[in-house]
């Protein structure tokens, strides 16, 4: 099995070399998070974003799971494969698609949850995307949650409304503004019937028996490893594990198993949201990048935040994951610039570190940071390595040499065709 995971804060461009490479497995599973995150994919020339369906979707030989890690939002899912069929009418994703029975349930009363949490001032305020995910692992923890199989049980849909009635009552009484009870049960009780027309299953099983067939399984990870419950920037972080060991965990594979570890990362930094961010630009050029890049969430649509590219927090991202390949992305949102900077070691509490991870609390961190001479080059015209101007390969040959891990490829524009192989 190899996994793919990106390296920053998300929005590294992963569905970009998904969608290269996924044509080239036999199974794509995504094994963590939820509808909180979308991977961006061109699709006949239009752009679709995913956000719970795994970018193999669009491949027919390729069978697309839905892993027990997953927050899995029913009316969401309803959503997404509805427009994708709007977008293809020849797409067929229910016969490419497994759900995992042990995936647990988003209810619609958990992003109400998530929206008073975050919204009032007596809690700690993160920057969630108000989806309902961090309570859907909440409840999962606490062992209240519901999951998919529980949707076949005789009692399903005394529990939903036993649940969603005493959420909506403490959300009543805290004050927060809340539709009809009745209408959101009902939809969610249609969302459910659809979802029992989707294939359901144990995918624990399904993966395993693929991996010792010797087919080839693709893990595909959601938000980023700066974004990881545990190694992230916490508490500005989101629900579950992201790094490369959490598709162990969410998948039900042994680490023995994992093959290749593919991470992502801009040539740049973004973030949404909360948090400690020692490379953040906060002048016009910042502007300048975000149009340039159109750094705006794929789903919020929320601006993102922008900084130089960060060789500290890299070579901690690619520690926690043991990345065997890198892939660079938007090296031509830096084009045309005199000259590109990276931080290659932080000033923390006035010593100064070129590894590590970063601490929210009580830690101040100042980059240091080198200028490299900038490239400019009509990327359109750019077909492989060798066409590459001589700026930007020395760019990649920095990286190589101080996160000693080969770069393999390189995006230098938005669109599927292009990005190209790096590597030998």
């Amino acid at each position: 099995m190899d996994i793919l995971v990106g390296l920053q804060w998300g929005d590294e461009g992963k569905g970009k070399f998904i969608d290269l490479i996924c044509q080239h497995y036999d199974i794509v599973a995504r094994f963590n998070g939820g509808a909180n995150a979308g991977h961006t994919i061109y699709h006949q020339g239009k752009r679709v974003s995913l956000r719970l369906l795994p970018s193999g979707v669009f491949y027919p030989h390729v069978k697309n799971i839905i892993g027990t890690g997953v927050a899995l939002d029913p009316s969401q899912l309803k959503t997404e494969i509805l427009q994708l069929k709007a977008v293809d009418e020849s797409l067929e994703v229910k016969g490419r698609l497994l759900i995992s029975e042990k995936a647990h349930l988003v209810l619609p009363t958990y992003r109400y949850l998530d929206i008073y949490y975050e919204e009032n001032p007596t809690f700690r305020s993160i920057g969630t995307t108000k989806n309902g995910i961090g309570q859907t692992y909440s409840s999962k923890i606490l062992r209240q949650g519901l999951r998919v199989a529980d949707m076949y049980s005789s009692d399903f849909e005394q529990q939903v409304q036993e649940i969603m009635r005493r959420q909506y009552d403490e959300l009543c009484i805290a004050g927060e503004e809340m539709p009809d009870l009745t209408d959101m049960i009902t939809t969610f009780l249609a969302d459910i019937a659809f979802l029992k027309t989707l294939p359901i299953g144990d995918t624990e099983i399904l993966v395993n028996r693929a991996i010792k067939q010797g087919k080839k399984v693709l893990a595909e990870g959601s938000q980023a490893t700066l974004l990881d419950i545990d190694h992230g920037t916490y508490p500005y972080v989101t629900s579950s594990n992201t790094i490369s060991a959490g598709a162990c965990t969410g998948l039900g594979v042994s680490p023995l198993k994992v093959g290749e570890i593919f991470g992502v990362t801009k040539a740049y930094c973004t973030r949404v949201g909360n948090g400690a961010f020692p490379t953040e630009i906060h002048d016009e050029l910042a502007d300048e990048l975000r149009q340039k890049g159109n750094e705006f969430g794929s789903n919020t649509k929320r601006p993102r935040r922008i900084g130089w590219l960060d060789l500290p927090a890299l070579k901690y991202a690619v520690m926690l994951n043991g990345v065997t390949q890198l892939i660079v992305t938007k090296a031509d949102v830096l084009n045309e610039m005199e000259a590109v900077q990276v931080c290659t070691h932080y000033q923390v509490d006035g010593k100064e570190q070129e590894f590590g991870s970063i601490n929210n609390v009580n830690t101040q961190i100042a980059p240091i940071l080198k200028p490299f001479e900038g490239w400019d080059v009509d990327f359109s015209g750019v077909e492989n390595k060798e066409q590459l101007p001589l700026e930007l390969n020395n760019f990649i040959r920095f990286l190589e040499g101080q996160l000693e891990i080969p770069v393999s490829y390189l995006s230098i524009g938005p669109r599927r065709e292009q990005i190209i192989c790096t590597g030998k």
